[in-house]
């Protein structure tokens, strides 16, 4: 992947697009991984693309984990200024 394909936006609230991507390519590699199990016979290769699979589908559940963070914090903090407004 090229440097210039991954650009922050820093304007986010609610969630990142660059943990978006890096999330939607952690996926891809998941199922690619899971392609090449489904299609190979050598126990070795399978065991080692197997871990990979699961290298980055602990990945992507991390990723996930913290926009999930940042969506709660988000929110807490549009609950905070609602509360301001009201007075």
């Amino acid at each position: 992947m090229k440097d210039e394909t991954l650009r922050c936006e820093r304007a986010c609230r609610d969630t990142c697009s660059t943990l978006n991507d890096a999330f939607h390519q952690e996926t891809a590699l998941v199922h690619l991984y899971e392609q090449i199990l489904s299609n190979c016979d050598d126990p070795e290769i399978k065991q080692f693309t197997r871990e990979l699979a699961e290298v980055h589908g602990a990945a992507a559940l991390g990723i996930m984990q913290k926009l999930n963070e940042i969506r709660a914090r988000s929110h807490a903090i549009d609950g905070v200024m609602a509360s301001f407004e009201g007075q």
